[in-house]
């Protein structure tokens, strides 16, 4: 029964920093992402990210990428999954080499900087979603691109991640958990995207419409979230992020009559309890561990972690013709980092390849990256003009 203190005093203190961020002209998130630091192990230790809050946070992330997928249009989607790939190819590249050879040059063994450079490759989209949506922006060609980029680097993400495991395999490193096997993971995702497709035309309108004559209180919300949940085990079965699972959950739904029904049901579930948990539970993350002998390289690493998915992913979006400030909407929207990361870098720890004080300060860096974005985002989108119709790419 602690938890649910420990749950009223989350839910009481992202409000009021909520209400204070906005008031300042500020994210929402960032008041929410400040308090997790300031109630975490990093500051006054009230609370810490045990079983029960990053279960509450893996279900508000699910809750918010459904939300993403709900207020998405999927023929937009399509529109833009050229620039889309581009991009995330782009967003990868950039910070494997950009960072993995800072590394190198900070005094990192060619092995240590290669894997300090997936990490920072992968991008949590899930914050960008919290603004883009707080901001309005969401079905335009910029949000289309931003979404459809996170699809193709967590598809990327896992495929970089097995790579490096079988490196580590491969130098007499055990990672932690079995290795997987590349080509049967991608067999998996393919089969999961090609189930996505008979999802959205087929499976999710049979069931939103049989939900309706269930003689059942609130019977199309829980058919949604049944169909949201449900994607999201399975996208996490076959080496996905679980938000990507409920982002395509929420396309499916969005395509049948109950789309508005269904977004004034589940906004205000998510947003009254599980997703500001997920925020707090990003700053919970952070601590100050070895953070005074290693300033120099988490100043470097977090400064660099925005710059190479800005300028990569920026300069993606360029090259498929959007414009300059198209472009910083799109590079500003790829910098925060999330689940893949953090995945990543406790690989790492557990090999033995990242040291207590390397690993504190990737964490650190991962936090600081976070919550930057939403502060830059912001400011592109300020530049953008005041429309919500998505425009071709001239």
């Amino acid at each position: 029964m602690a938890f649910l203190g420990t749950l009223c005093l989350i839910l009481v203190l992202t409000t009021l920093a909520g209400n204070f961020a906005n008031r300042l002209g500020v994210p929402a998130v960032i008041g929410e992402l400040v308090i997790g630091i300031l109630i975490g192990p990093a500051m006054l230790d009230w609370v810490q990210l045990n079983s029960l809050v990053n279960l509450f946070a893996d279900i508000g992330v699910v809750i918010l990428m459904f939300l993403g997928g709900l207020e998405s249009n999927l023929e937009l989607l399509m529109k833009y999954l050229r620039p889309a790939i581009v991009v995330a190819t782009l967003g990868v590249v950039f910070p494997i080499t950009v960072m993995g050879l800072a590394s190198w040059w900070w005094g990192f063994n060619a092995l240590e900087a290669l894997f300090i450079g997936v990490i920072f490759s992968a991008t949590s989209v899930s914050i960008s979603v919290a603004v883009l949506k707080e901001y309005h922006a969401l079905s335009t060609r910029e949000g289309a691109t931003i979404l459809g980029a996170a699809v193709a680097d967590d598809i990327m993400g896992v495929v970089l991640l097995s790579l490096m495991i079988s490196l580590l395999a491969s130098q007499g490193i055990k990672a932690a958990g079995s290795q997987p096997n590349l080509a049967v993971v991608l067999i998996e995702q393919i089969a999961f995207f090609g189930g996505t497709y008979i999802l959205v035309k087929w499976v999710a309108p049979y069931l939103m419409h049989l939900s309706e004559r269930l003689v059942m209180a609130s019977s199309v919300t829980i058919m949604s979230m049944v169909i949201c949940l449900g994607m999201a085990w399975l996208a996490d079965i076959v080496g996905l992020s679980g938000a990507i699972g409920a982002f395509f959950a929420g396309i499916a739904v969005a395509h049948t009559p109950y789309r508005a029904v269904l977004a004034d049901h589940v906004e205000p579930l998510g947003n009254a309890i599980f997703i500001p948990v997920f925020f707090v539970s990003v700053g919970l993350n952070m601590t100050l561990d070895h953070m005074a002998e290693n300033m120099g390289i988490i100043v470097g690493l977090t400064v660099l972690a925005c710059l190479t998915k800005l300028v990569g992913c920026g300069l993606g979006a360029r090259l498929c013709g959007f414009s300059w400030t198209s472009s910083s909407v799109i590079g500003t929207g790829m910098i925060a980092r999330g689940e893949m990361g953090l995945i990543t870098a406790q690989i790492g720890h557990q090999a033995g390849l990242l040291g207590d004080a390397n690993y504190s300060a990737m964490i650190l860096v991962i936090v600081l990256a976070t919550i930057i974005a939403p502060l830059l985002l912001k400011q592109a989108l300020k530049h953008m003009p005041k429309t919500t119709a998505a425009s071709a790419v001239e």
